[in-house]
């Protein structure tokens, strides 16, 4: 397909990787700041039992870390770098919730996160219309200790990038519990740092499986399909992963993206829209992407605010250059 675009395919194709990463990135590797998250029911009274909080990477949607409120329903993380995370909030009694998007920022030493969470309904089944929709299934809540063990072993071995130790602790948590989609998607994450697509595609596809309003597979689905120059498949599942949690500004990026390379222009632009009206520092690509999809509907005065735009939010680096050029192109036609 991107055949049939040559100066689109160059231009865009090398830039995938970094589409979801945090611009702060380098300097995230020598600074770090903490995280306060407080759990509350919707009148503000803290939710006094032990819940499961994870820290949820929101460049590629690994859970990183995992605490438990106290009887203040209070959990921190420390020392978290610097990047864009949210947090996922399960447990006996409420309905799973996740936190929108929020950015590690060295600016502030601590980062407050404040979760509103619902009481579990009477059947004990999340409620489906509940506000951004819950990303952890009803059965993950099932999951058993021993597995949820498994699982926390796991992941303090992918922080220290120990893949094949990690790779098998996950599966003893799936051996345990095989319907466990957080367990399935961290083990894809593991596959695609080993360079292993097939694998990887594999787990994420059992994650979706075992839940199929777990955003973070299906937002790590659409990457591996990107690569692979699946465009409608990917743009499939991100709109699925934003029918869950339709506020996440990493999600409608790639979305963006992936509209435009399937050839959904108008699509592309809207999405890019609503990236543009949220807080979105890290997500200023959007608007190249939109001036793309502009051109190719013949678009030229909106692509050269588009471009415009781009460059007020992101003045510098290889993306800057390009669209500097593309912008200097399109005025020249218009003149």
């Amino acid at each position: 397909m991107l055949l049939q675009h040559p100066p689109l395919a160059l231009l865009l194709l090398p830039l995938l990787p970094l589409l979801l990463l945090p611009l702060s990135q380098a300097a995230a590797q020598h600074q770090s700041g903490n995280i306060l998250v407080r759990v509350t029911y919707p009148d503000d009274r803290a939710v006094s039992g032990q819940l499961k909080v994870g820290l949820i990477s929101g460049s590629n949607g690994n859970q990183i870390a995992q605490t438990f409120t106290d009887d203040r329903g209070e959990a921190r993380f420390l020392n978290v770098a610097l990047g864009n995370y949210h947090v996922s909030v399960s447990g006996q009694g409420i309905q799973a919730t996740q936190s929108e998007t929020f950015e590690v920022d060295e600016r502030k030493g601590t980062q407050s996160v404040l979760i509103r969470v619902q009481p579990a309904a009477a059947n004990g089944e999340a409620n489906p219309s509940n506000a951004g929709g819950p990303t952890v299934s009803t059965s993950d809540l099932k999951v058993p200790k021993k597995a949820s063990q498994e699982f926390d072993k796991a992941t303090k071995l992918i922080a220290k990038q120990q893949w094949q130790k990690a790779i098998d602790q996950l599966n003893k948590a799936l051996a345990l519990y095989p319907a466990y989609a957080e367990a399935y998607n961290n083990l894809g994450v593991v596959y695609a740092r080993l360079g292993d697509p097939d694998n990887e595609r594999e787990a994420l596809q059992k994650a979706i499986a075992a839940n199929d309003r777990f955003a973070p597979a299906l937002v790590n689905l659409a990457r591996v399909e990107m690569k692979e120059q699946n465009f409608a498949a990917a743009e499939a599942h991100l709109n699925q992963a934003t029918a869950v949690h339709a506020a996440d500004p990493r999600t409608l990026a790639l979305l963006a993206q992936a509209q435009l390379l399937d050839h959904h222009y108008e699509d592309a632009i809207a999405t890019a829209g609503k990236v543009h009206a949220m807080s979105h520092d890290s997500y200023a690509v959007v608007h190249y992407v939109a001036a793309r999809a502009c051109e190719r509907l013949n678009r030229l005065p909106d692509a050269v605010n588009e471009l415009k735009l781009f460059l007020t939010e992101e003045p510098s680096g290889e993306r800057a250059t390009a669209a500097r050029q593309e912008l200097a192109a399109i005025q020249k036609q218009l003149q």
